[in-house]
């Protein structure tokens, strides 16, 4: 692994995982906000964010070994 990849990936996951962590501030009241029109539709809304941040992360490993 070269200095500059591994620094390149590094910083790809950091914002990844940014990004996310803003999600998931923001995230109770987007679900309670959902939750006013159905409960189920909250939590569907917070399954689906937390299952992404596994899938992305996920998906970059697979797509990473590809390369």
């Amino acid at each position: 692994m070269s200095g500059g990849s591994g620094k390149s990936s590094a910083m790809a996951a950091g914002l990844i995982f940014f990004g996310f962590m803003l999600l998931f501030f923001v995230m109770p009241g987007i679900m309670t906000w959902l939750a006013e029109f159905s409960p189920w539709l909250a939590a569907a809304f917070g399954t689906l964010a937390v299952l992404s941040f596994f899938l992305i992360f996920w998906l970059r490993a697979r797509h990473q070994r590809r390369r």
